[in-house]
């Protein structure tokens, strides 16, 4: 092998056991994060789940209500049915966005 060679696999060498230094970082991180088990996730689920159901309903009500008190051709309970839903989802995207955000800022935090 020549000194080049020897001295380019060294640098893939260390850059490896920076790597996995890094990611036994994380995971000893994350275990001593270990309040945020299965129940953590699973609130996640629920709030996640909640965001867009509460104004799906809300939409749903405000749809029947408007039906009995302004009928028309239109059905605006299925009309604001959709409102909700699409207020819901955007609400659930723009929290699941924030905490994603959060993790990769992190994960940069420790790749200093």
């Amino acid at each position: 092998m020549s000194e080049e060679s020897e001295i380019a696999n060294a640098k893939q060498q260390s850059a490896f056991c920076q790597d996995i230094g890094l990611q036994a970082a994380r995971k000893l991180k994350a275990r001593d994060d270990s309040s945020q088990g299965v129940w953590f996730g699973l609130g996640t689920m629920g709030l996640i789940g909640w965001s867009v159901v509460i104004p799906t309903l809300l939409g749903a009500w405000l749809g029947v209500w408007l039906d009995k008190s302004h009928p028309s051709v239109h059905s605006w309970t299925l009309t604001m049915l959709v409102a909700g839903l699409a207020v819901g989802c955007l609400d659930a995207w723009h929290w699941v966005s924030m905490e994603n955000e959060e993790i990769s800022n992190d994960q940069e935090g420790d790749n200093e």
